[in-house]
């Protein structure tokens, strides 16, 4: 058995990276937000194939690690997710749920504390803010460029701290 303490870790973020939210942004465009629509709706999130993609392949040399925007009380959805799309298992890092810091601040704390005790391969996220502060730390990312960008998850994640 291969000793996954010593394998460096390759990071993934979900919405927009390996799951495509599209389909559940319009719960973004009203007002007030309908997060809790927003959130109910992730479980029939396609997959995006060139994540997934990367994510299987990082696998054979990595530990696979999930690190994401969701609020906790989605770990369930986000398991059964991952698991029927055939995403190799890995732990899954989540916000709190009443942490609404900007991703960029939540994201880098967790991968600063992944660092201490293992090489952190490679960021994968879509998030250019996400991406720009973990360059800046000195972490090697990969800009999910996969689905068309959303201003309105951008502005939820900056200014809401939702995801």
């Amino acid at each position: 058995m291969t000793d996954t303490r010593r394998r460096p870790i390759a990071v993934f973020d979900l919405d927009n990276t390996l799951a495509d939210t599209t389909h559940r942004q319009r719960f973004l465009e009203r007002r007030p937000r309908q997060w809790d629509a927003f959130f109910a709706a992730a479980p029939q999130d396609p997959p995006i194939p060139e994540g997934v993609a990367m994510a299987v392949e990082s696998a054979g040399e990595c530990e696979v690690v999930y690190l994401t925007g969701r609020p906790e009380r989605c770990r369930r959805d986000t398991l059964e997710w991952l698991e029927r799309h055939g995403l190799p298992a890995g732990r899954v890092y989540m916000r709190r749920d009443d942490d609404r810091r900007p991703a960029r601040r939540t994201k880098l704390e967790t991968l600063r504390r992944l660092a201490r005790d293992r090489e952190v391969r490679v960021l994968v996220d879509d998030d250019d803010l996400v991406c720009d502060d973990a360059e800046q730390a000195g972490f090697r990312v990969v800009r999910a460029r996969w689905t068309p960008p959303s201003v309105t998850l951008r502005v939820a994640q900056e200014r809401e701290g939702r995801t």
